[in-house]
């Protein structure tokens, strides 16, 4: 698992927390809601990055 993977588990971890602490997903539904959640966040990232990489070989 590399860094950035790891790093968006860590962050998906702590959203969803956060959301069942303030009642918005309750603890039965932590399992979809955490699938959801990854992938938005991991494609956010990655697409960033694919976007960002892409302007830096137009740059050069």
């Amino acid at each position: 698992m590399s860094s950035m993977d790891e790093h968006i588990l860590k962050t998906t971890k702590e959203i969803v927390v956060k959301f069942i602490e303030t009642g918005r997903i309750s603890p039965s539904g932590f399992s979809e809601s955490f699938k959801s959640i990854y992938h938005t966040i991991d494609e956010t990232v990655k697409g960033s990055t694919d976007e960002t990489r892409k302007e830096e070989l137009q740059d050069d």
